[in-house]
């Protein structure tokens, strides 16, 4: 406990904040893994874990009992798991796909491509249906200080948001770019709120950098020969 302790209370003073060592570091695990992501390479999934699990901590912080004036964001804390979970599937599936395309690790591991309309379907309906459900669940939970009603649908949104655009990146789909914009567009202004002032400047400046790769992907969509499918991915 006092380990965690202290890993909690290190920071940098800058300003009137404290730059907590632990949430700078996991937000430099989660700009690797985008940058990964990008050039679509399997170390982009490991680094994110790190990033997901450090981060974790961070949000979980009220746990033990360090007040540092930021809010306790529950949500964000509950996605870390899910983001490790999914982040073990996408891993898994972009390693097979490489195996079974012949690839050897200094190319990209797959080839993007858009969603048929049937996922697509698949990605709006577990979006509004889950969105719905979590900001039930979080706001029966309650978030440990009186939170607006608001607090609730935005952390689910992107509770929510977060776990289908991690998803579609496993699948390779294009669309994992926009349902990051989506769930950026809500989460900056909440992490603002919050306190948690450098995961807001990351996802600010992954914003930016979410379109430059929804670019890149879109580009090798149209150039690249698609890879092949493993038979659990199919079915998945």
């Amino acid at each position: 406990m006092d380990v965690l302790r202290w890993l909690y209370e290190a920071s940098i003073p800058i300003g009137g904040y404290e730059l907590h060592w632990l949430e700078l570091v996991g937000v430099l695990f989660g700009l690797g893994s985008a940058v990964g992501g990008l050039v679509r390479r399997v170390w982009a999934w490991p680094v994110g874990i790190i990033g997901n699990v450090l981060l974790f901590f961070v949000y979980i912080t009220v746990t033990f009992d360090v007040q540092d004036g930021r809010a306790p964001l529950f949500g964000q804390s509950g996605r870390q798991i899910f983001f490790i979970l999914t982040s073990v599937y996408g891993w898994w599936r972009w390693r097979q796909v490489q195996r079974l395309d012949g690839r050897d690790s200094s190319r990209p591991a797959i080839t993007p491509r858009w969603a048929t309309a049937r996922e697509r379907l698949g990605m709006a309906v577990v979006w509004v249906a889950g969105l719905v459900v979590t900001q039930w669940v979080f706001a029966t939970i309650g978030a440990g200080w009186p939170a607006p009603r608001w607090y609730y649908w935005c952390d689910a949104w992107i509770f929510i948001g977060s776990m289908v655009a991690t998803y579609a990146m496993a699948r390779g789909w294009n669309e994992f770019w926009l349902c990051w914009i989506g769930v950026d567009l809500v989460g900056v202004p909440l992490l603002v709120h919050s306190g948690y002032l450098p995961t807001a400047v990351l996802y600010a400046v992954y914003s930016v950098f979410v379109i430059y790769g929804f670019v890149v992907w879109l580009r090798a969509s149209r150039t690249e020969s698609p890879t092949p499918e493993p038979e659990a991915a199919r079915l998945a």
